[in-house]
């Protein structure tokens, strides 16, 4: 565990040092900002929903970038021999990677407060849906950026990395309309309903924590990350 969090502090390092961090996190406040400056003013309501909906579909963008560096640049340089020759394991290396990113995207959000102070000042919000609609959103960007790992391990171009990052967790974010396609009692509709991202996020957004979607969005975490790790372990036989 300890390795773990010294990768993580030598990422995050690496983040703050690289204009990425300053650039993707200035990107993302300043367009959900415009978005939530605009339907607030449009509805006049003390409400983060339609704010929330809107910094989903930035993040499906916004995570991959995040994530695209995190493998990919160790294998571009050739420090990812280092660590394989260093006394790290695998997995160490991958979840401490993808920790870094999870802290530099919950210090975006946390940015994103003071939407809900502006509400407050204004209005009388519900916080319950409030609470629980970030609560889904930290869920998605753990599972967003575990996918943008695992494509970052796939390759040591960066912009591959993000790309293959976006068409994933687009892919899986919008898997729910074959469910509308296929009828949602039959098997491929129940299946692509079930790894849709979207699917398990809507209870969050009313209010609503269900522990099923708690457990998808954890499993998708665990899932991309222990491919990631079998893609990194591959490079010691290479």
């Amino acid at each position: 565990m300890r390795n773990m969090w010294v990768i993580a502090r030598r990422e995050l390092g690496a983040y703050f040092a690289s204009p990425i961090a300053y650039l993707v996190g200035a990107g993302f406040l300043a367009v959900a900002g415009y978005f939530f400056s605009a339907i607030l003013a449009l509805s006049l309501q003390a409400t983060m929903q339609f704010a929330f909906s809107n910094m989903v579909v930035i993040l499906l963008f916004v995570a991959p970038l995040l994530a695209m560096r995190l493998v990919s640049e160790e294998q571009r340089s050739g420090t990812i021999e280092l660590l394989m020759t260093s006394p790290v394991r695998d997995w160490q290396v991958v979840w401490g990677k993808w920790l870094a990113a999870l802290v530099l995207y919950l210090a975006m959000m946390a940015f994103t407060g003071l939407y809900v102070v502006v509400l407050w000042r204004l209005g009388n919000p519900d916080y319950g849906p409030i609470l629980s609609g970030y609560l889904g959103l930290i869920l998605l960007g753990g599972a967003l950026l575990a996918l943008g790992t695992l494509t970052s391990a796939l390759t040591e171009n960066q912009i591959v990395a993000a790309v293959l990052g976006v068409a994933l967790v687009v892919l899986l974010y919008v898997s729910g309309a074959v469910t509308d396609m296929s009828g949602p009692d039959s098997l491929v509709g129940r299946f692509f309903g079930y790894v849709s991202l979207s699917e398990h996020l809507s209870d969050f957004m009313r209010g609503v924590v269900d522990t099923t979607h708690v457990v998808f969005y954890l499993s998708v975490v665990a899932g991309a990350l222990y491919l990631a790790t079998r893609v990194l372990e591959t490079r010691r036989w290479r």
